[in-house]
């Protein structure tokens, strides 16, 4: 069970800083600009917690562990961007399916982005995990 809660938590620690960085600093003015009066003032906070929570349980189950098994740390890396692009892909066409004027440029970085950071915090896990002697 420990090794699970490492492997998890060795994804989910790089994906909340990497994510953080982009989106409160790199990004920060771009989704301001882009999304304009869609924005909420201030995140909620609750919500954004269990988006993280159980993105990283998804990631761990269906990328990190499989990857362990196989010992392929490609295999963290192409299945992380493809389970990244499929979430926010998912996300990104929901918002521009259902709210107007929801900005198309914004849906495609966001796709790019997360499949980018699922795939370099999948790899960390891995790494981690394989350090572990998995």
């Amino acid at each position: 069970m420990l090794k699970y809660l490492v492997v998890y938590f060795s994804f989910l620690i790089p994906l909340l800083i990497i994510d953080l960085v982009w989106l409160l600093g790199i990004a920060k003015n771009l989704y301001r600009s882009e999304m304009g009066s869609l924005m909420a003032d201030e995140p909620k906070l609750l919500a954004g917690l269990g988006f993280y929570l159980l993105y990283a349980l998804g990631v761990t189950i269906f990328v990190t562990l499989p990857a362990l098994s196989k010992q392929s740390w490609m295999y963290a890396l192409q299945f992380g961007a493809l389970f990244g692009f499929f979430c926010y892909m998912t996300y990104d066409l929901t918002n521009l399916a259902v709210i107007r004027d929801f900005p198309t440029r914004l849906a495609f970085i966001d796709i790019v982005w997360g499949s980018a950071v699922t795939a370099v915090s999948a790899t960390i896990a891995y790494w981690v995990g394989n350090r572990m002697a998995y």
